[in-house]
């Protein structure tokens, strides 16, 4: 099992591997696993990359999430300027119903609402807008409203669990009531966690996916 001083120069090295991001930026603090991020950067794009770089080292448990966003004079735009852009990296996005997203841009910060029949295009929809200058977050607000209402469920999530190759679906159960999917077991990594939830998202008529999952680091045992 990895130690905390591990995890932390781990994480601060996949940091580093970022060619988008200044690892001087951001500090890294690591507590039984739970990784703290911290420091400034000047776009919500280079938060968001800080977050999936640290998710994907090994050992990580959690992330608290404490960057934040100083948008320099050269990044910065009105919010008028926002909202078209906003309208306009959804209207060429091929996999966003962007006539069915309503924007809303206040001092930065998009709101998104509407309704999609699937969660990936939800999630598409934060995507395609989260590197735009002068973006400070995304509250991601659109609902999945899908048009099947297909049976068997939780049989069809178990199978793309067995054919994934980074799932165990051993250790996962699923359980399905009225269109809500609840994921409970163990897995190895955030990877994993993220696999295994996009997974249940896309199986047909899913409404809602509650992830209990534990991430339950390995520990070895080593013998002189």
């Amino acid at each position: 099992m990895k130690s905390d001083l591990e995890i932390q120069k781990n994480v601060m090295d996949e940091i580093g591997w970022e060619p988008s991001l200044n690892p001087s930026e951001i500090g890294v603090a690591v507590k039984n696993g739970i990784v703290t991020l911290s420091g400034q950067v000047d776009s919500f794009f280079k938060k968001q990359t800080a977050e999936r770089a640290a998710k994907r080292v090994k050992g990580v448990k959690a992330i608290a999430e404490d960057i934040q966003i100083g948008v320099s004079p050269s990044y910065q735009r009105s919010d008028a300027d926002i909202a078209t852009a906003v309208v306009n990296a959804l209207k060429w996005h091929a996999a966003v119903q962007e006539d069915k997203i309503k924007i809303k841009v206040e001092n930065g910060i998009v709101k998104l609402e509407g309704e999609v029949e699937w969660e990936y295009q939800r999630k598409n929809a934060k995507t395609a807008i989260e590197n735009l200058n002068g973006v400070t977050a995304v509250n991601n607000l659109i609902n999945v409203k899908p048009k099947l209402i297909a049976s068997n469920i939780e049989h069809k999530i178990s199978e793309a669990f067995h054919r994934n190759a980074s799932i165990d679906a051993n250790k996962i159960v699923v359980n399905v009531e009225d269109n809500k999917v609840t994921l409970t077991g163990t897995v190895r990594s955030f990877t994993e966690k993220d696999d295994a939830e996009n997974a249940a998202w896309a199986a047909p008529g899913v409404l809602h996916v509650d992830s209990k999952l534990r991430i339950d680091a390995p520990e070895y045992a080593f013998y002189e």
